[in-house]
């Protein structure tokens, strides 16, 4: 079951949320920055990570960050899409009435 939620920057699905987010690596601090509109008018999770984009450090840093931000343990967090590319998808795992939880607090991230 597949539903859409807020401005489609997330989505809950069978395993948990999904995210699309933007990620900027080799900043200055280790941030999320709320949800950003692109140039095409699709929202994403805007995030920053110090860590620099090489074998994988970034997405590494991106999932540690968004465990941190939800209160989720990080293995419950993964790059299953983008690994290469600034806009990445990210999935939360997650079932049942914990995904609902789930949801809101991830709202709470815009």
């Amino acid at each position: 079951m597949s539903s859409e939620h807020g401005s489609g920057w997330f989505r809950a699905i069978d395993d948990g949320i999904e995210l699309a987010v933007r990620l900027t690596p080799k900043a200055a601090r280790d941030a999320v920055e709320g949800v950003k509109i692109a140039a095409d008018g699709k929202a994403h999770l805007a995030a920053r990570v110090r860590a620099v984009p090489e074998d994988g450090k970034a997405n590494k840093a991106l999932e540690l960050l968004v465990a941190k931000s939800l209160g989720v343990p990080k293995s419950a967090v993964s790059v299953v899409a983008g690994h290469t590319s600034r806009l990445k998808t990210v999935l939360v795992a997650s079932t049942g009435r914990e995904r609902d939880a789930l949801a809101r607090k991830v709202a709470g991230l815009a």
